[in-house]
């Protein structure tokens, strides 16, 4: 009799991380997985020199251009070694790595808003969301703070698992209610989430999560 434990659940299609919070990342060939999520995933986040509330496209009034910018790893993380530079292509196409003396300028710049990059360390930062004029949310048509957690730069969970049979069907039930951003989705329901097609089923198989350290 056939082991049900081994039957295959589904085919990984692509792996994201993404190294500054907000921002589009990158798409691996491999993933070092901690009870942190991916390692190096949302290492960084930008800090509103204002008020150090951490930058999030959760509140797209504020911080509307986040997704037009793009982040990934001079070098691979490593589990025993320091969080490495970060490379930041701008809206224009130009690259500045977090190793520059004038970074915070130049992000400054880019954004219309003074901002410092920084590196999750322990503490909490908070963040904003806004929250539109719409029917059965907690608040309507205005911003409210929320906690990140301690020593991270995550809103809750760590890691995303999505699989294409949820995706797609969502994104035609919620055609009218949706507006596209390079590489994520708005839905008047949940929010900002990922588009990325992370995981395909197997025909005949219902997906679920295996542990693994690592991801082919």
């Amino acid at each position: 009799m056939e082991d049900a434990s081994q039957v295959p659940s589904g085919s990984v299609v692509s792996v994201w991380r993404y190294p500054v919070k907000s921002m589009m990342g990158e798409e691996l060939n491999a993933a070092e997985v901690t009870e942190r999520g991916l390692l190096g995933d949302r290492a960084y986040a930008l800090l509103d020199n204002s008020d150090g509330k951490a930058a999030t496209a959760k509140n797209p009034r504020k911080w509307p251009r986040l997704f037009d910018f793009r982040a990934a790893f001079v070098e691979p993380p490593g589990a025993a070694s320091e969080v490495p530079a970060v490379r930041i292509t701008l809206p224009d196409g130009t690259t500045v790595t977090s190793d520059q003396e004038n970074l915070d300028r130049i992000l400054s710049g880019a954004l219309n808003r003074g901002v410092t990059l920084a590196a999750a360390r322990r503490g909490e930062v908070n963040a904003e969301e806004y929250w539109p004029d719409m029917d059965g949310l907690d608040h309507r048509d205005t911003v409210t703070d929320f906690t990140l957690p301690e020593g991270t730069f995550f809103d809750c969970a760590v890691v995303h698992l999505l699989t294409t049979a949820s995706l797609d069907p969502c994104a035609s039930y919620t055609r009218r209610a949706v507006s596209r951003c390079g590489g994520f989705v708005r839905t008047s329901s949940c929010g900002w989430a990922p588009t990325r097609r992370v995981l395909r089923r197997t025909p005949g198989s219902a997906a679920r999560s295996r542990s693994a350290t690592r991801l082919p």
